[in-house]
């Protein structure tokens, strides 16, 4: 199959309920919830980065048994009676206080954070304040990096990479004439390596998600009674 960069942006939008990013996701949710139904209720849950949207699509919004916060750089309205919208720095979470939340729960937003001291920052602030937690975040190594959707990208030149988007749309970024611009686009994402992440979640399970034999994320979990070891 020829993986055309239109083909790649099909496969990975997520406002596609078909798509394989939307069906890879279902599937990660499925274990989430598996080991969520073994804890206590009610229960509170703060999810970095999270939506009013993503809850809704999985059937928990207006739960009377699940609190959850959603904390994001702008807050969003209220629309849920069980799902509360702050303001916050995912590297800080300052204004909570430690073991505050029965769960910390993050899809793809570490490695939005420009440099490893951030993503360090943050991992040290999700285990302070949940007394467990699920973070998600793409492989380093899978070969299509998944927010610029080209081959290879991340393991590319820093200015190669800004040449490459200064001049062409890649993925959903892009094309930007303005070289700051540019070069802060390229900055934001910086991928994981596992053990890296093992190194930021020390006694963390860092496991693996798969697609066609290769390792297309990590999934950190910790403080669960039970874990599963595969995805």
């Amino acid at each position: 199959m020829s993986l055309s960069p239109t083909k790649i942006r099909q496969m990975a939008d997520v406002s596609n309920p078909n798509s394989l990013s939307n069906r890879l996701r279902s599937r990660r949710f499925q274990l989430f919830e598996s080991l969520v139904s073994t804890l206590p209720r009610p229960l509170r849950m703060l999810d970095v980065g999270g939506t009013n949207l993503f809850w809704q699509n999985r059937s928990w919004a207006n739960r009377d048994d699940i609190q959850i916060v959603t904390l994001n750089l702008v807050a969003e309205p209220k629309l849920f009676s069980n799902i509360e919208s702050v303001v916050g720095d995912a590297t800080d979470l300052s204004q909570f206080r430690d073991g505050g939340f029965d769960v910390v729960f993050s899809n793809s937003v570490i490695e939005h954070l420009f440099t490893l001291d951030n993503q360090r920052r943050m991992a040290a602030a999700v285990c302070r304040v949940g007394k467990a937690f699920w973070v998600q975040t793409p492989n380093f190594w899978f070969p299509i990096e998944p927010h610029f959707q080209v081959p290879g990208w991340q393991w590319m030149p820093f200015e190669m990479r800004v040449a490459l988007i200064r001049r062409w749309k890649c993925g959903w970024r892009g094309p930007s004439k303005d070289l700051e611009q540019a070069r802060q686009l390229v900055r934001e994402v910086r991928l994981m390596t596992k053990a890296e992440l093992c190194q930021a979640f020390p006694g963390a399970d860092v496991m693996p998600e798969r697609f066609a034999g290769l390792v297309k994320s990590w999934v950190v979990i910790h403080g669960f009674p039970k874990i599963s070891k595969v995805i």
